[in-house]
């Protein structure tokens, strides 16, 4: 994976996560992500269930006022990324 793309980081994280049975919010978003992101190329662990509902009520326990900010945030971050994934490749 290239790191130099946007939300890489969070990506590699959730994998990671994933594969440690971690349900953290880098972990949820990679699920929301997983079909896509094993469409190309990469080596994604078994998803979260209901990876959008789990990912919102991750950042809703951090801070519910701003969870829905945040939500749309990532998922920018992720489309980001998947998106510059075949061109970093």
């Amino acid at each position: 994976m290239d790191e130099g793309l946007p939300g890489a980081e969070l990506v590699r994280e959730g994998i990671e996560d994933l594969r440690r049975g971690r349900r953290t919010v880098p972990a949820w978003l990679v699920s929301i992500g997983a079909p896509r992101l094993r469409r190309a190329g990469l080596d994604v662990p078994e998803a979260l269930p209901e990876p959008e509902h789990g990912l919102y009520e991750a950042l809703s326990r951090d801070d519910a006022d701003a969870a829905h900010g945040r939500y749309n945030a990532l998922l920018r971050r992720l489309v980001s990324f998947e998106r510059a994934l075949p061109c970093g490749s």
